[in-house]
């Protein structure tokens, strides 16, 4: 099943295109920015019974440098079956598209798999390789930490990929802070979209709690799912609390009901304490006291 943080870390280069000329000045290749960009099919599949996707693949082009095509691929972990499908995607683009160059973009988010993800691939004799396939790799080890606000703002896209490559930084916090910090004075069109990837990547590590802490604050710059979903979470803690709170009634006004019956005399300060108490619990130890009781000592002391 495919994961959040894998949709994620595609999906952003599907929203902002322009963010892979980024990326690739901080990975040491300089690629210019791009004029246009489309989303193509993602579909890889030949006439027979195995299906082969890449994550996202898009046709950048170029003012000076033309056009060429940008794979990417989202990789959580560690897969030997990568070494022979990545090979493959580059190598039918290529025989698919002809003239357009292919580039192969990893994004992952833990130092172990991008050190996996960055080892070509070759093919061939050990004395006469046949292809040899370098795939860019962008993860945690060359991913900027963006602290500050003012360069978040700059690129919030790239600040967005940066903070998904960093979800298991321990100084994750501060990086999610400065991203929301950033997205604050963000149009709403803008800060939605990059919220939500935000969230997306995260998945369901610790961070993604900070996350959504960062964005309960002021929820105002953002009205997708997730805020929605902070506030109908509200909301059902607060009726929670509400029939807590009807039940710890309900129990202080039988307990007072009980006492009277049975002529209990009880202290304003007693009753004081019966009708502030909203120990649902401790309500009902003494409700059951009071059902044999014979004073309000009997109801009240513990070593009764």
């Amino acid at each position: 099943m495919v994961s959040s943080p894998h949709e994620a870390m595609h999906r952003i280069f599907q929203e902002y295109p322009g963010l892979f000329s980024r990326v690739s000045e901080v990975l040491g290749v300089h690629i210019p920015p791009p004029t246009s960009a489309t989303v193509l099919p993602n579909d890889l599949t030949e006439n027979s019974p195995v299906e082969r996707r890449v994550d996202t693949l898009l046709r950048i082009d170029t003012q000076h440098d033309g056009p060429f095509l940008l794979a990417i691929e989202a990789q959580g972990k560690k897969d030997p079956r990568k070494t022979t499908s990545w090979p493959y995607y580059v190598s039918y683009l290529h025989n698919k598209y002809g003239a357009l160059p292919v580039l192969l973009l990893i994004v992952c988010q833990d130092h172990t798999t991008a050190q996996w993800a960055a080892t070509p691939i070759t093919i061939g004799l050990r004395q006469w390789p046949t292809l040899t396939l370098n795939p860019l790799v962008a993860g945690p080890h060359n991913m900027p930490v963006i602290t500050n606000v003012a360069e978040a703002r700059k690129d919030l896209a790239l600040a967005t990929l940066a903070a998904i490559t960093h979800a298991d930084n321990p100084d994750v916090g501060a990086i999610l802070k400065t991203l929301s910090a950033a997205l604050r004075e963000a149009p709403d069109n803008i800060a939605e979209p990059i919220a939500e990837l935000t969230a997306q990547g995260l998945g369901n590590r610790p961070a993604a709690q900070q996350w959504r802490n960062l964005v309960a604050v002021d929820t105002s710059f953002y009205k997708s799912f997730m805020s929605e979903e902070i506030r109908d979470e509200g909301r059902a803690q607060g009726r929670a609390q509400g029939r807590a709170q009807g039940q710890a009634e309900a129990q202080a006004k039988s307990l007072l009901l009980i006492l009277d019956a049975r002529s209990i005399a009880l202290t304003d300060a007693l009753r004081q304490k019966i009708t502030a108490c909203t120990d649902s619990p401790l309500l009902n130890q003494w409700l059951q006291r009071a059902a044999t009781a014979t004073t309000a000592d009997e109801v009240f002391t513990p070593d009764h």
